[in-house]
């Protein structure tokens, strides 16, 4: 057996959305400093050790599901880049503040229903992890609607940079809502969610907040794909040679 896959469902399933938060929860720490003012770099940071907390979390039941010898610290670090399995939104660069915000709301607005409904996950421990989540992610997405009102609705300027975030961003989430057989299994024994379900709510927040910020909704039809399967963009190598450097150079650091 592969040491660095799952073979057990659970965990594959638990280690896709413990992916897609440590991902995001990099991306996010990459900006600390950056922020245009100081509220928002204490705002950032705070973004960012929520999403590693949940993967941390998750990986450790993960690992435990696994049993084979790995912990939180394995996954996060020992893996390769095909190994890993986020959608590929969440290893979209920093490319300004409005991107940064563009993609944490959408991922926010899909964080949101997704812990709600594995709160009511048959598995125990994923539904106290779940319920956790689901508190943050409810003031993760008050905080990133916020400001894509804020910059939609704003200058000339901050209008212009929003709504090119939403429209290069848009054609990520699709992604964030497609089954396989994984999904489909775990669903239907009461432990997972239907990643279908999930679009509805979804796009009444989002829409709601676009046509609020007087920003369009992009019409993209063609959706990237490949996140769940290990097929990434060019920008998540980089990403990952940069937060497992330290693991790899010095083996044995523990977080």
């Amino acid at each position: 057996m592969d040491t660095l896959t799952t073979t057990k469902p659970l965990a594959t399933y638990v280690v896709r959305h413990a992916d897609d938060n440590l991902v995001l929860g990099q991306r996010l720490s990459e900006y600390i400093s950056w922020a245009p003012e100081l509220e928002e770099d204490l705002a950032i940071a705070n973004l960012a050790l929520d999403h590693i907390g949940v993967a941390h979390h998750l990986y450790d039941y993960a690992a435990e599901v696994e049993d084979d010898g790995r912990d939180a610290d394995g996954f996060a670090f020992l893996r390769d880049e095909r190994q890993f399995t986020n959608v590929q939104l969440v290893e979209r660069p920093n490319t300004d503040f409005a991107h940064i915000m563009a993609r944490q709301f959408f991922v926010d607005a899909y964080q949101v229903p997704l812990w709600d409904a594995l709160a009511r996950s048959a598995d125990e421990r994923l539904a106290g992890i779940a319920a956790k989540a689901a508190k943050e992610a409810r003031y993760h997405l008050r905080h990133s609607r916020m400001w894509v009102l804020r910059l939609g609705d704003g200058t000339e300027e901050s209008h212009r940079r929003m709504q090119a975030a939403i429209d290069e961003l848009w054609r990520f989430t699709g992604e964030l809502f497609e089954a396989d057989d994984l999904t489909d299994e775990l669903a239907a024994a009461g432990i997972g969610v239907d990643p279908a379900t999930l679009e509805a709510p979804w796009r009444r927040t989002v829409l709601a907040t676009l046509a609020e910020a007087t920003l369009d909704e992009p019409h993209e039809t063609v959706m990237r794909t490949g996140g769940r399967r290990g097929l990434h963009t060019e920008a998540l190598g980089h990403l990952l040679a940069e937060m497992q450097f330290l693991q790899r150079a010095y083996p044995g650091l523990e977080w």
